[in-house]
Formats: C-alpha cells, sequence, structure tokens
C-alpha cells in the first residue's frame, strides 16, 4: 500500500529558531504559514498557557507536540491516528519507533520529538526517587515505576540498589526479553549490588499483558535472588511487577 504524503515531515533541525512558525520559512525561502494553521496554532497555545493540560482533550496535548516535527501541517488527524493505534498518550510517548514509523505520517522527526519528551518525563520522575530514603517515599518510586515501565510491549527487569539508610544509589536495566519472558541471573544481580556496595535491593519488572500476577517463573526467580543476596548479608526488599494500571507488591501480597 502506498503511504500518504498528507503528513510527510520537513526535515528541520532539533531546535528550531524562538516560534516553530519561524523555521518553514528560513528552510523554504519565501513561504508563508498558512493562516488557519497559524491561527489554530495559536489559539491552542494560548489555551494551554492559560489553562495548563487540564484545559486541553488529549490529542490537543499531543497535537502541540507534534508542532515542531510538522511544522507546515495540520497535525490534529495525525494525532488522533497516533491515540487511536496505542490508545493513549502514554502508550503513544512510550511506543518503539519501528511501531510508531509504521503509522502513516509519521517519519523520524516524529519520532525524534516523541522520544525526548519520553526521556523528560523519565528524567523528572527518577530524580524524585533517585539519592532519596526510598520506604519513606514508596508512592514517588511506584509513580517512577509506573512512567518507565507500565506502557512497554516487553519485559523489562529492573534492580534498584539501596544503600544502609534505604537510599536509592543506582537503578540499573538488568535485562530486556519478549511480551512474556526476561531473563534474569541472580548472581550477577548479587555480583552487581558488592560492586555498589548496596546493602538492599528491590526488584521490578513489568508484564506487558497489564496483569501483574506473578507467574511460577517470577516466584521461582525472586526466591533465588532472596536467597543469593542473603547469603552475602543483602536485604531483599520487595519484587514490584508493574501492570498497566496496577502494581503488585511481593512483599504486601505474602510472596517474601
Amino acid at each position: 500500500m502506498t503511504r500518504s504524503s498528507a503528513f510527510a515531515e520537513r526535515p528541520m533541525p532539533l531546535f528550531a529558531p524562538d516560534g516553530d512558525e519561524a523555521a518553514p520559512d528560513a528552510l523554504v525561502p519565501g513561504a508563508r504559514l498558512p493562516s488557519y494553521i497559524r491561527d489554530h496554532r495559536k489559539r491552542l497555545r494560548e489555551r494551554f498557557m492559560e489553562g495548563g493540560a487540564g484545559a486541553v482533550p488529549e490529542y490537543e496535548l499531543l497535537e502541540l507536540l507534534l508542532f515542531r516535527a510538522i511544522p507546515r501541517q495540520d497535525v490534529k488527524p495525525l494525532a488522533r491516528r497516533l491515540l487511536d493505534t496505542f490508545g493513549d498518550l502514554n502508550r503513544v510517548l512510550s511506543a518503539p519507533p519501528a511501531r510508531l514509523l509504521a503509522v502513516e505520517g509519521v517519519g523520524e522527526a516524529v519520532v525524534q520529538e516523541l522520544k525526548i519528551v519520553e526521556a523528560v518525563a523519565h528524567r523528572m520522575a527518577r530524580s524524585r526517587v533517585l539519592h532519596r530514603a526510598v520506604l519513606s517515599s514508596w508512592d514517588a518510586l511506584l509513580d517512577y515505576c509506573h512512567t518507565t515501565m507500565a506502557h512497554r510491549e516487553t519485559e523489562q527487569f529492573r534492580v534498584l540498589y539501596l544503600d544502609r539508610k534505604n537510599v536509592l544509589i543506582a537503578d540499573e536495566e538488568q535485562a530486556r526479553g519478549s511480551v512474556d519472558h526476561v531473563p534474569v541471573y541472580p548472581r550477577e544481580v548479587v555480583k552487581r549490588a558488592l560492586e555498589l556496595n548496596a546493602s538492599a535491593l528491590i526488584l521490578v519488572h513489568n508484564h506487558p499483558s497489564g496483569d501483574p500476577t506473578p507467574s511460577e517463573a517470577d516466584i521461582a526467580m525472586t526466591a533465588k535472588v532472596q536467597e543469593a543476596a542473603a547469603a552475602l548479608g543483602i536485604v531483599l526488599h520487595d519484587h514490584l511487577i508493574i501492570g498497566k494500571c496496577r502494581e503488585l507488591s511481593f512483599r504486601a501480597q505474602g510472596y517474601l
């Protein structure tokens, strides 16, 4: 099937001059932004600045993100297409680049803009928990885990390493897997804890299915990590499984 060029992207620098409407003129001498697009963008930006995110529906928030990537065309249809394809804004931002590029009208510039926003969101959420006492900021930790993992399409296994005061000193991805499996090596987890001089661990992984119920393999793996860690005086505080809308704590459910 031939891809429509209705939303074809024009190459543009990562950081355009102030006001993205100025960028196309610099790229195409004599070009002017169509007034209906210019006026719509101006109104949408003003509404957002006056009322914040609550003043605009999700598809318009996505439009605001697409303005820079596609500076000279109406991006509303593309915003709706992305939301129809992935379900919500979180899933749009966390979608793999290859899946984004498969959506009609999406090119490298759109992928780049969305991934920049995703990276910023992850950094902001991480800053709320790194170098802080995790057990006293548990809600922030859960927010961070959901932001970074809840909408992934494949499993990811992370280890949070804590010092003697339960301050988070490192957050590291140990492995990536398929839609329903991720390989985990208890020895590597504990070896890294020794390298970091960590005194405690929290394991975290996601279930792309959305259901955080642990599998038998999850339970067996957790027991092996706990055994290996305990032999070296390292405490396993918890194992969190992150689903689409909720998480499961091994400690709270009695698995630890």
